[in-house]
């Protein structure tokens, strides 16, 4: 029989998380090719937002596409967090104002 037994747990191979050699290679391409062209973004952008060309090679300006284009160019920036959501059960009690300067008022004498 082939492979593991049922029930024995896996060994060997990556660990949880870590990206393989080949997102590895292109992460550092899209990066490479961001770096190197970073004079021309706002050119590129006003050419989209404003439109450019003359005659039958005329672009319509289109400042919703570039305002997509600087969307998705600033998730290179910031990449997009991931949704989370919360739970609970029971009930939640909410301090007074009251309550919470008397909180922080006794944290910050017990760090004296």
């Amino acid at each position: 029989m082939a492979g593991r037994n049922p029930g024995t747990p896996k060994t060997g191979g990556r660990k949880k998380g870590v990206p393989n050699k080949s997102t590895i290679e292109f992460r550092a391409a899209v990066t490479r090719v961001l770096e190197e062209n970073s004079q021309n973004y706002g050119k590129w952008l006003k050419q989209v937002a404003e439109g450019h060309g003359k005659g039958l090679d005329r672009v319509k300006p289109d400042p919703g596409k570039a305002l997509d284009l600087i969307s998705k160019l600033a998730e290179f920036a910031a990449p997009k967090l991931n949704r989370t959501e919360m739970s609970h059960s029971g009930s939640i009690e909410i301090a007074s104002k009251e309550q919470r300067d008397a909180a922080v008022a006794a944290a910050m004498s017990a760090d004296d």
